[in-house]
């Protein structure tokens, strides 16, 4: 295997473990806890893993033999740095449980333990992969554990490997199919448990016990720091408005991240979109409006963070898109109808299945976007927003508000638009030590949890701010994590998505100084992650967790 002098340094790094998970580790049954909505329908769903206590991990005297423990992995879902740290805890924490205990990988994702497509993880393969990027070690992807078909056919492997666990290292959706395999295995009485791990650079798989999923710190430090350099590129050039999406599905978490990092003149907060109820036009009107008070000034330049996921958060675009992921639904009879349509027939066809008012708003977009509405969906049955040209969207649009400014004699500026998308740049970045530190803390707690037998849980990590040791370690029930959601058209049990908190200290922050950010040029440049150096320059977590934690 070929590797960079940055590989073969970051190889030696040794991760950083709370306290309570360095000896032997005590643990600490906290409350009972339920759903975070649809209590009723959710513990009726799972009799058997709902309701369980919070555990937490503290630091115990005694150590006592334990027998082996055989795992398997599974990276489930869209890449994120830490992932190879994930694999390692848990290696090295069954090792710690028994030196007999082994690890087994199932290849491309959960489709691998259904197709029984697996490796052992030796000490030599994970010894490669310590504190490096990407999902390669074992590939990812995003095969559903939905069917009891298929948990059967897990279970065949499972007992052929002598299984005693499953770790799901997955985000939303991927944890949420880690639940509904826990609970059918603990009604059948199988004998394998089943732990998650929070995984997802897009930064909405959180909540009390779980502050921040793996990623989200490097894929962001990454982002801001392409940022940072298009600030200073348009700073110097003083010529062009940069329009930036960001990745991030449904949450405006990783866009509000780097605007704190960056300080850019313009972002947009999807849930704010959503709270104030803000027309197209009306998102529209107010961009126009910051580059024309810039361009007062001389500043014919400027930077736009827009979020992947905006267009579903604009009230009229919301109600077409639900209309349409109805209309377009996978199995459905109008779906199949749809695909034997000519192509230039389709938006005609579609005009006439929807309400009117969709109607209207459909025939307004840019032919080239309302195709991108209409194309199949992802594999939960929603619009594929990232194939949606959002922020070329909004820069046609700007400058056709820009042209009507200038009629008018309120804007006498130039105007030109550079189009950028950033998305896969971060999801196999080479861990920041944050990142290490704290996905290796997460595979090691998964480890605990599997050694005290329990299933059902995701591995938690809190106390994030201050020095690794100080961490908390524990599990939280998947199941408390939970509310009832229409996808496929039907009512499902998922994780539910944490969205920007309007009243959240690191949004509240951010709207006391996006004015000011709006007028200036004082960008940061926050530049390249670092790996070595001091601790506060190096081990430094989000400005997000920062302001929250304050």
């Amino acid at each position: 295997m070929n590797i960079s002098a940055l590989q073969k340094e970051r190889a030696k790094y040794q991760p950083k473990l709370p306290k309570s998970l360095i000896g032997a580790a005590k643990l600490v049954v906290g409350a009972k806890t339920e759903s975070v909505a649809d209590q009723k329908e959710i513990a009726e769903l799972f009799p058997n893993t709902y309701g369980m206590p919070l555990i937490t991990f503290e630091e115990g005297n005694e150590k006592s033999d334990k027998d082996p423990v055989n795992v398997g992995v599974i990276l489930s879902g869209g890449q994120a740095p830490g992932g190879h740290n994930v694999i390692s805890g848990i290696f090295d924490g069954i090792k710690k449980i028994n030196s007999k205990s082994k690890l087994y990988g199932f290849l491309g994702g959960p489709g691998g333990l259904v197709d029984h497509d697996y490796i052992e993880l030796t000490a030599e393969i994970i010894d490669e992969y310590r504190n490096t990027g990407g999902f390669d070690i074992i590939g990812s992807g995003r095969t559903k554990l939905e069917e009891h078909k298929q948990f059967d056919k897990g279970l065949e492997v499972a007992r052929d490997l002598s299984l005693n666990a499953l770790v799901v290292i997955g985000g939303d959706d991927s944890n949420t199919n880690a639940c509904v395999l826990a609970e059918y295995y603990a009604a059948n009485n199988a004998g394998v448990q089943v732990i998650g791990c929070p995984k997802t650079i897009d930064g909405d798989l959180k909540n009390e016990m779980i502050e921040t999923s793996f990623g989200f710190d490097t894929a962001t430090k990454v982002y801001s720091e392409l940022i940072g350099n298009i600030q200073r590129d348009a700073n110097s050039a003083k010529k062009y408005w940069h329009f930036i999406k960001l990745m991030g599905r449904s949450a405006s978490h990783i866009g509000l991240e780097c605007a704190l990092k960056t300080q850019p003149n313009i972002t947009l907060i999807s849930e704010e979109v959503a709270k104030e109820k803000q027309t197209l036009g009306e998102i529209v009107e107010y961009m126009a409006g910051v580059i024309a008070k810039r361009a007062e000034h001389g500043y014919n330049f400027g930077v736009a963070l827009i979020p992947e996921g905006l267009i579903e958060f604009i009230p009229e675009m919301k109600i077409l898109i639900g209309e349409l992921n109805d209309l377009l639904a996978e199995g459905t009879k109008t779906a199949e109808i749809f695909q034997n349509i000519k192509k230039s027939y389709r938006p005609e066809w579609i005009i006439e299945k929807i309400s009117p008012e969709s109607a209207a708003v459909f025939k307004s977009l840019p032919l080239g976007i309302a195709n991108q509405l209409t194309l199949d969906r992802d594999p939960h049955g929603n619009v594929q927003v990232s194939l949606i040209e959002t922020e070329k969207l909004l820069g046609e649009m700007v400058k056709v508000k820009l042209d009507e400014m200038k009629k008018e004699g309120s804007f006498s500026g130039k105007f030109g638009a550079q189009y950028h998308f950033f998305g896969y740049e971060g999801r196999c970045a080479a861990p920041s030590n944050f990142d290490a530190d704290y996905c290796y803390s997460l595979g090691f707690t998964a480890s605990v949890l599997i050694s005290e037998g329990k299933t059902g849980y995701m591995a938690s990590v809190r106390n994030l701010t201050a020095a690794a040791d100080e961490w908390i370690a524990g599990g939280v029930p998947i199941t408390m994590m939970m509310n009832m959601e229409k996808r496929h058209g039907h009512m499902k049990p998922v994780i539910q998505k944490a969205l920007v908190e309007l009243d959240g200290a690191p949004y509240k922050y951010f709207i006391k100084k996006r004015g000011e950010w709006a007028n200036s040029t004082q960008f940061i440049y926050p530049g390249p992650i670092q790996y070595f150096g001091p601790t506060e320059v190096c081990d430094q977590t989000t400005e997000t967790l920062k302001l929250e934690q304050a």
